[in-house]
């Protein structure tokens, strides 16, 4: 075989040992990033009702010491999850720190969003601060820009700080990480989803699992880890 036949047969095994790593991440086959303990020592899960029902009082005694649980709430300007209050109450019950999150709906005003979510989240003064979920998938098609799309998540955030006392926490995939927030001075906190390695930039909340298996949760679920000073007020 040639030097240069080699060097593209290496090429492309190095091609096809990326793509099947990158897919083993996406489906959870395995896991690439593991938090160490010392920088990340509270791991949680986030769950909305695709995960069914869940026994939290299992989940809080599963190995991996998940302390506490972020759980969907609302979506757009109507939609309200139909287990989060079952999973409130009884992921309190269980003795874990609970929060809730906003499916952020670019084609919906912030105000109507923002106004849905309030109405149904309870004011409990031991919650987590409120998330909104900041991503393309699962959004809207219509096409809006970035400035409209940061208005609405400043206006959102604004509206939920004032009515809960609590600075909220703005979760991100990559991508609308570096095409929405990235310099967009939102004044919040970072919860971001990096299933790869350790995130390169700030954050109070990391998500690096989405696939993972946990006590009490039939079928896959995110696990999160926080830095040792979440929450901040």
């Amino acid at each position: 075989m040639s030097r240069l036949r080699l060097a593209a047969a290496v090429v492309a095994l190095l091609a096809l040992a990326a793509a099947v790593a990158a897919l083993g991440v996406e489906h959870g086959w395995w896991r690439l990033a593991h938090p160490a303990r010392a920088r990340w020592p509270r791991w949680g899960v986030d769950v909305s009702h695709h995960q069914g029902a869940i026994d939290w009082a299992r989940v809080a005694r599963d190995p991996q010491r998940i302390t506490f649980a972020y759980l969907k709430a609302t979506e757009g300007g109507d939609f309200t999850d139909p287990r989060f209050a079952e999973n409130w109450a009884a992921a309190r019950r269980a003795g874990l720190r609970v929060g809730a999150y906003h499916f952020f709906t670019f084609c919906r005003p912030a105000r109507e969003q923002a106004a849905h979510f309030l109405s149904i989240v309870p004011r409990d003064p031991d919650a987590l601060p409120p998330a909104v979920d900041v991503e393309y998938g699962g959004n809207c098609k219509a096409p809006v820009s970035r400035d409209d799309v940061v208005a609405g998540l400043r206006e959102w955030l604004a509206l939920v700080r004032t009515a809960t006392g609590q600075r909220p926490i703005v979760y991100v995939t990559r991508e609308a990480y570096d095409d929405l927030v990235r310099d967009a001075a939102l004044d919040a906190p970072l919860w971001l989803r990096a299933l790869v390695r350790e995130p390169d930039l700030p954050v109070a909340l990391w998500q690096f699992a989405h696939r993972a298996r946990v006590d009490g949760i039939t079928g896959p679920v995110d696990l999160d880890a926080a830095t040792p000073d979440f929450p901040s007020r």
